[in-house]
């Protein structure tokens, strides 16, 4: 068993001065003020320190589009041949060797959403994984997470420089209309097949008098998002832009999230009417195109005072190390600490579905915990002494003893 006492524990619930943590088979036992220790435990000191969850980038593009290498050579995020793909999957682009996963895990980032680009209107499937790991398969927390989709500038650059649909915003919501009825219509085939299989003979050579549809990946996994087995992550900066994916996502029943949200701050009151969480972020972005121009730092803290889920993100690759300058940001611009504190651990993992796995330090879950020297938004003094992954250390500071 290993146990780190000490410190004190800030999680998602609650915080705890002098806390102890349990630590069994790679998953955490106990969390409580005073705890019974067995003697043959090995024992983690964090006195003077302090012990949060592993923290949670709930959208980026690590292992996909790679650090410190040419882009064309590794761009394999963005399949700018055509505007339609959610058969592509991000586990097939991710390259556990990339530089930027030692970057980012030594930074106290245990688990990751790393996505498609936004190039498409629809890009492909997301997937959310641990940042330590040999093999992609092992790495995995979550595969597919989400359906990636994008509106605005992106699609329209992309396609419009190819003199090709879509070019407009007009393009972009007909197309993935077109395309998601196309998979309401496929999904309608396959439950008629169903059904009108029990009303056919079985023999030796199959259902007399009923075809089987024909098998069309594009469809089939669009499907799933219309039968809500998943997300869908929309990019969205403009204003406008979060209101009509709102509305696609009304008119086909879909569970909406939505990435960026630059503008959301002018909607609010919408998104959490309707309890559409963002992941929004990043913050340290320059007005580099024109949807982009609505942008500022009080936007997290904005939306989440009117009651909205916030999730912080970097939309980076090496750089998601730095989503504590992210968080500690937002609460210089009026975020609620605690919740900027839940923007990278809690509330990440419940917009994504693993909240049974990470997020906090509850019993059960994996034991992936993070020890800095300093609370974490104290950018000035705070460094991250030693990292755990499920139980595993992983990282430490060759001189924190």
């Amino acid at each position: 068993m290993l146990v780190i006492r000490g410190g004190t524990f800030l999680t998602p619930e609650r915080r705890i001065e002098n806390g102890v943590l349990l630590i069994q088979e790679g998953k955490i036992v106990k969390i409580e003020k005073s705890i019974p220790i067995p003697t043959d435990a090995e024992i983690i000191d964090c006195h003077g320190k302090f012990v949060i969850p592993g923290m949670i980038d709930a959208h980026c593009h690590t292992g996909i589009f790679q650090d410190g290498i040419g882009m064309w050579e590794t761009c394999d995020g963005c399949e700018m041949t055509d505007p339609v793909t959610p058969h592509l999957r991000a586990i097939d682009a991710i390259h556990p060797g990339d530089m930027a996963f030692k970057d980012v895990m030594e930074a106290g980032v245990t688990t990751i959403n790393t996505s498609p680009g936004s190039k498409n209107v629809i890009n492909g499937q997301t997937a959310a994984i641990k940042t330590y790991g040999q093999r992609v398969e092992d790495m995995v927390v979550l595969a597919p997470s989400a359906m990636k989709l994008a509106l605005g500038e992106n699609p329209k650059r992309t396609y419009g420089d190819q003199k090709k649909m879509p070019s407009t915003r007009m393009g972009i919501a007909g197309i993935l209309r077109e395309w998601l009825t196309k998979a309401k219509d496929y999904l309608e085939e396959q439950e008629n097949y169903q059904r009108r299989s029990s009303e056919y003979v079985v023999d030796k050579g199959g259902l007399k008098g009923s075809v089987p549809p024909r098998v069309d990946l594009r469809l089939q996994e669009l499907g799933r998002v219309l039968k809500k087995e998943m997300p869908v992550h929309i990019h969205v900066h403009r204003a406008d832009d979060i209101l009509t994916a709102l509305r696609i996502g009304e008119e086909f029943g879909l569970k909406v999230v939505l990435i960026h949200a630059t503008e959301g701050y002018k909607v609010a009151d919408v998104l959490a009417e309707r309890c559409v969480p963002c992941a929004v972020g990043p913050i340290f972005w320059s007005r580099v195109k024109y949807e982009l121009r609505g942008m500022t730092p009080q936007n997290p803290g904005i939306l989440s005072r009117a009651g909205v889920k916030v999730a912080l993100q970097t939309d980076e690759m090496s750089s998601v190390r730095y989503i504590t300058l992210h968080a500690a940001l937002a609460v210089k611009e009026g975020m609620d600490e605690e919740e900027a504190l839940k923007a990278i651990t809690i509330y990440p993992a419940e917009i994504l579905g693993i909240q049974d796995r990470v997020g906090s330090l509850e019993p059960g879950k994996d034991a992936d915990v993070v020890v800095l020297s300093a609370h974490p938004f104290d950018i000035t003094k705070s460094h991250v002494e030693l990292v755990l992954i499920g139980g595993q250390i992983t990282y430490k500071r060759t001189y924190c003893e």
